[in-house]
C-alpha cells in the first residue's frame, strides 16, 4: 500500500507518538479532578502540551491555548463566540466547509458575508481585501493553505491590513501547521485554529485554538471544568473558557510527543523532504496526455499537494482504480472546498488529490506516476 492522503490525515505516525498514546492510556487520571497521582500526571501533561504549543506557534502565554478535537471544532468556536448579528466577515473562495458552513451559520443569524473570488489557479488576489472592509468589519476568516489545490497565501500581509483596519484575523492552519512556521505575532494572527491529525503527526481527535491576549470569545459549551463548580455560569478563564467537560487527554499526550517529533527532527528539514516528493511527482505527470492539474505551481511557498484529472473521467472513478488496481490510496471528490472547485471548474468532476509526507519515499512517487500514466493511456 503505498499511502498519498496525508493531507486527509497522516497514517504513519511517528513511534513516539503511539508510544506516548499507549503510555497515558496506561497512567492517566483526569486533569484537574483530583490531586491523586493519575490526576496529577494528566495534569502536568496536559500543561506541558499547551506549553509547546504556546511555542510553536508563538502565542506567549500558554493560557491562551486551549485544546479541541480538530480545527472544525475551533473554527466554530471562533466563528460563533465572535461575531453578533450587524458584523461584518471577509472571507475567501479557498476555505474548507470548517470554515464555510460556520460562517453561513452565522449569517442566517444576521452576520454579513464577503469572499474574496480567487481566479482558475486557485490564488486570491489580496489587492481586493481592503476593498470589501467597511465600518462593521469584524474579522478575515481565512486558510493559510488550500487543502485542495496547496496554494498558500500571505497570511503576514492579510494581518498587517487587518491591524490597520482594527479588525481581527482569524486562521484556519490545518494544512500549514507542521510543514510551515504559524507565528501569531508575527504574522498577526489574532485567533488561530489547528489539527493535530494532520501534518503536525498527531493522533485523530486533537486540535486546538490559541487567543490572542485581549480577545474574549463567547464559549461554545459549558459543562465540567474542575473549577467554580458552584457557579452557574461556565468560568471566562482561559483556557478553561473554551475547554468544558474532560479533555482527550491520551490523545493530547499524542501530540505532545508530535511536536517533540517535529523539534527533534526539524520542520525545515521535514518540508524541504516533502516538497521534493511533491516536486518529483509533480513534474513526473505533468506533460502525461489528458492529464490536468490545479493550483498555481509558480509560488514560492506551497504545501505538498497535487490535484489532477485524467481527462473527463470521474475522479472518484480514478482514485477507485488507483487503489483496486496499484494500491495507491488518494483522495478524491469536492474535498469539502465547494468554492474552490466552483473557481476551477471542477464542481462536477472533483479531483484526485495526491498529498505526500517525509514518509513516504521516491520509489512510492515514481510508482504513483507510472500509475497515473497507465491510466490516462488506458
Amino acid at each position: 500500500m503505498i499511502y498519498l492522503d496525508n493531507a486527509a490525515t497522516t497514517f504513519h505516525k511517528p513511534e513516539c507518538v503511539v508510544n506516548a498514546v499507549v503510555q497515558a492510556m496506561r497512567h492517566m487520571g483526569n486533569a484537574g479532578r483530583g490531586a491523586h497521582d493519575e490526576a496529577l500526571f494528566a495534569s502536568r501533561l496536559i500543561f506541558d502540551a499547551r506549553q509547546k504549543a504556546a511555542v510553536f506557534f508563538d502565542v506567549g502565554d500558554p493560557s491562551r491555548v486551549a485544546f479541541t478535537m480538530n480545527s472544525t471544532e475551533s473554527l466554530n468556536i471562533a466563528i460563533q463566540g465572535l461575531f453578533c448579528p450587524g458584523d461584518h466577515v471577509i472571507t475567501t473562495q479557498m476555505e474548507h466547509n470548517s470554515v464555510l458552513r460556520p460562517l453561513y451559520l452565522m449569517e442566517e443569524r444576521g452576520v454579513r458575508l464577503s469572499i474574496l473570488p480567487a481566479d482558475g489557479l486557485g490564488k486570491i488576489d489580496l489587492k481586493e481585501l481592503e476593498s470589501q472592509i467597511r465600518p462593521e468589519t469584524k474579522a478575515v476568516v481565512c486558510t493559510h493553505a488550500s487543502n485542495l489545490t496547496g496554494n498558500m497565501v500571505d497570511l503576514k500581509k492579510i494581518g498587517e491590513v487587518c491591524a490597520g483596519y482594527g479588525i481581527l484575523l482569524v486562521v484556519d492552519a490545518s494544512q500549514s501547521a507542521g510543514v510551515y512556521p504559524v507565528k501569531m505575532k508575527e504574522m498577526g494572527i489574532d485567533v488561530l485554529c489547528f489539527t493535530g491529525h494532520k501534518s503536525l503527526m498527531g493522533p485523530q481527535g486533537t486540535g486546538g485554538i490559541c487567543v490572542r491576549e485581549g480577545v474574549r470569545i463567547r464559549p461554545l459549551l459549558a459543562g465540567g471544568s474542575g473549577v467554580h463548580s458552584y457557579s452557574k455560569k461556565h468560568p471566562a478563564e482561559m483556557p478553561t473558557a473554551l475547554e468544558a467537560g474532560t479533555l482527550n487527554g491520551h490523545g493530547i499526550a499524542g501530540l505532545s510527543a508530535a511536536f517533540d517529533y517535529i523539534e527533534e527532527m526539524g520542520m525545515d528539514k521535514l518540508r524541504e523532504q516533502e516538497l521534493g516528493l511533491m516536486w518529483r511527482f509533480y513534474h513526473g505527470v505533468r506533460n502525461i496526455p489528458n492529464v490536468k492539474i490545479y493550483g498555481d505551481f509558480d509560488a514560492t511557498e506551497r504545501c505538498p499537494i497535487v490535484a489532477l484529472n485524467i481527462g473527463d473521467y470521474d475522479s472518484g472513478q480514478v482514485a477507485d482504480e488507483l487503489y483496486t488496481e496499484y494500491g495507491i490510496c488518494t483522495r478524491a471528490g469536492a474535498h469539502c472546498a465547494p468554492l474552490m472547485h466552483q473557481a476551477l471548474g471542477t464542481a462536477d468532476q472533483g479531483a484526485v488529490r495526491f498529498s505526500f509526507s517525509h514518509q513516504n519515499t521516491k520509489e512510492e512517487v515514481d510508482a504513483a506516476i507510472q500509475a497515473v500514466k497507465e491510466l490516462s493511456e488506458e
